[in-house]
């Protein structure tokens, strides 16, 4: 008996990476059918009741029609698509959270959902080391200078210039996958970490301390937690005013979990030194935003986790999923 698969990927996570993860695991008796999103080409938004989507949902009923299986980074899978596809019976989503699909539809008409939690947790932490090297040594600010034919000596001055990571004291607020990989590469830079993180037990490489502790030691901090309602807004300008003067924030996790108007304001004042961001409170930047004028704030358009790697591992946490639905094993990434 033949099962159908409908690989419904898009120009990062690509389907034939998805089809050949799952071939690898299962070289008999599939049937592949393919649909392209066109993720990252337009943004992705929110269809229906689910966010963080790209494509229609008539466009995901028609190609979904006699899949059991659907192998998906962005594609709306809200209560309607479910549905209107009595024959799914798996959802695999590779990203780390499925927020793109209806988990309670899903559940409601026996339709198992995984997702492929950390695989873009190399790439994020390499991103964030980046981010804090670049803001700490205004990487960007002087490129620019240079390009505009201006060769700025006078950054040489005390006040101007940077910190090293060697000896500096760094604050991780989420040792999770993203801030335990940032720890290690810190650490192995000579840097003091400190991490705040209520759930994490122990860290090896890292001194666990409470957030107000954090706070009034780190030169730098960077934001690595989750969004939930005690995190929102976690970091602002209460937090931001106990820190040493000329520190730094990073923030390549959520947008919602810093105020970024407290963080331009410290900037202005002279509290802060600087500021990276890979993630906004509005996608994209909206045109007149402080944080496309403020002095010493570099931006990235939210693509930390964007590695080759990053999407071989998504299709590879994918399918090795796919294998164990088919031999009838519970799967290793439930959502």
């Amino acid at each position: 008996m033949t099962t159908r698969v409908l690989a419904a990927g898009d120009h990062f996570v690509l389907n034939r990476l998805l089809i050949d993860a799952v071939r690898e695991r299962v070289p008999e008796g599939l049937e592949f059918t393919e649909l392209t999103l066109d993720w990252p080409l337009v943004p992705f938004g929110r269809v229906a009741e689910v966010d963080e989507a790209s494509g229609t949902e008539d466009q995901l009923i028609e190609a979904l029609a006699g899949a059991e299986i659907c192998l998906t980074q962005m594609a709306p899978l809200t209560r309607r698509v479910i549905e209107a596809s009595p024959t799914l019976r798996l959802i695999g989503i590779g990203r780390g959270g499925p927020v793109n699909a209806n988990l309670e539809a899903a559940a409601e008409h026996g339709v198992a959902v995984c997702c492929a939690p950390g695989r873009n947790a190399g790439a994020t932490a390499e991103h964030t080391l980046g981010m804090i090297l670049a803001a700490a040594r205004r990487i960007p600010q002087t490129h620019a200078e240079l390009t505009a034919g201006r060769w700025r000596s006078d950054y040489y001055r005390y006040d101007e210039v940077g910190i090293e990571l060697r000896g500096s004291t760094i604050g991780l607020i989420g040792g999770g996958a993203v801030g335990n990989r940032v720890a290690e590469m810190l650490a192995a830079l000579g840097a003091h970490v400190l991490i705040h993180d209520p759930y994490l037990a122990e860290s090896t490489v890292a001194k666990l301390v409470s957030l107000d502790e954090l706070l009034a030691r780190s030169q730098v901090i960077s934001l690595h937690a989750r969004v939930t309602p005690e995190t929102t807004g976690m970091i602002g300008a209460a937090q931001i005013a106990a820190m040493p003067a000329g520190g730094i924030i990073v923030n390549c996790a959520r947008g919602a979990l810093l105020d970024y108007d407290a963080v331009c304001d410290a900037i202005e004042g002279g509290h802060l030194f600087g500021a990276a961001f890979d993630v906004f409170p509005e996608e994209p930047i909206p045109a007149g935003s402080r944080l496309l004028s403020t002095p010493g704030v570099t931006l990235t358009p939210h693509l930390a986790g964007a590695s080759r790697q990053t999407a071989v591992n998504a299709a590879t946490i994918l399918a090795e999923d796919v294998a164990r639905h088919l031999r009838g094993e519970p799967l290793a990434h439930p959502a």
